[in-house]
């Protein structure tokens, strides 16, 4: 994700004391493939078979936070991060069953701008990793309303890359698989989701370099009234696994463990044609440690702040009539 070089930028000005530029920290996470909170409003329900259409634009502005933050200002300011985010994706239900669940595929590219503040004072724009779910199936259990999903996407290396170790640019020179679960209880208006998920980082082609798992937990819990859908969301984000560093950067690291958690709330319209999802995240606690120490100083770091997202999909093509659309059942 955009803000994993934001931060590589500014681990490498903490570290630029220490190590020469071929061995300076290698930002790894916290960052993210997929920012946290980007699945809300999506269900482990399945919409009816067709080609859906859906693009999300999304903003992500706090500061970098961490003991790491005083390496970078040691009289106590902040350092500003900001993320601009564009997807284009795909959805194909061709109306498949296996197991007994419906079956998707999912395809998404990302394009992203982001830049970070004083005294780093760094910017990037590119292409992300594209994003693929060669399947998905989603089963509904009877009449109870509850319905759960199951997948595997992944992060294909094929981002804009640049600099002496792959990460100058927005772009990740390694594999993201992303195995995930869905459960939600859609039922009476009601779309009450748990979506969870892992973020399973290959070594770096280029540094050798492999970033821990990340964990995601994204809660929706929204009631739709005619054509509003609003409710509350929150989610927590969290690096499980430690990095595994490489002789590139003398087993240096930049942070083996963070946690973040945010609340905040969605509106949605449908206007028939099209369905319109907006909604916003403010993060309550943020935490990082265990990066390699400076000057005794632990370097890890992790941004805070706010985010707010925005989808628009449609059905593309169907082989009924395009039914009314439903909130959107995929995500990056």
């Amino acid at each position: 994700m955009s803000l994993k070089t934001i931060l590589r930028a500014a681990t490498l000005l903490a570290a630029g004391a220490t190590f020469t530029n071929a061995h300076a920290y290698e930002f790894g996470f916290p960052g993210f493939a997929q920012p946290p909170g980007l699945t809300i409003g999506a269900s482990a329900g399945a919409p009816p078979p067709g080609i859906y259409s859906f693009n999300q634009v999304f903003t992500i502005q706090g500061n970098l936070t961490g003991p790491g933050n005083t390496l970078l200002n040691p009289t106590g300011t902040k350092t500003g991060v900001q993320a601009a985010i564009e997807a284009n994706g795909f959805l194909f239900v061709p109306g498949w069953t296996f197991l007994g669940g419906t079956y998707d595929a999912v395809l998404v590219q990302p394009f992203i701008m982001d830049s970070v503040g004083s005294p780093v004072n760094a910017q990037a724009a590119g292409m992300h990793n594209t994003y693929i779910v060669p399947v998905e199936l989603s089963w509904k259990l009877g009449d109870s309303g509850f319905f759960v999903k199951s997948g595997l996407g992944m992060y294909v290396p094929d981002g804009t890359k640049t600099g002496i170790n792959g990460l100058g640019n927005v772009g990740n020179p390694w594999w993201t698989f992303q195995p995930e679960l869905i459960v939600s209880y859609l039922k009476d208006g009601w779309n009450l989701t748990a979506f969870l998920y892992d973020e399973l980082n290959t070594r770096s082609t280029v540094t050798s370099y492999q970033s821990g798992d990340v964990f995601h937990a994204e809660f929706t819990a929204a009631k739709t009234i005619g054509n509003w859908t609003v409710g509350p969301v929150a989610y927590y984000v969290g690096q499980v696994t430690d990095d595994k560093s490489s002789a590139f950067y003398n087993g240096a690291v930049n942070v083996n463990r963070y946690n973040k958690w945010a609340v905040g709330g969605m509106v949605g319209y449908n206007f028939g044609p099209a369905a319109l999802t907006v909604w916003a995240f403010e993060d309550v606690s943020a935490n990082a440690s265990r990066g390699t120490p400076l000057a005794g100083i632990d370097s890890a770091t992790v941004s805070k702040g706010a985010s707010v997202f925005a989808n628009l999909s449609f059905r593309l093509w169907g082989p009924d009539a395009p039914s009314t659309p439903t909130q959107p059942k995929f995500h990056k």
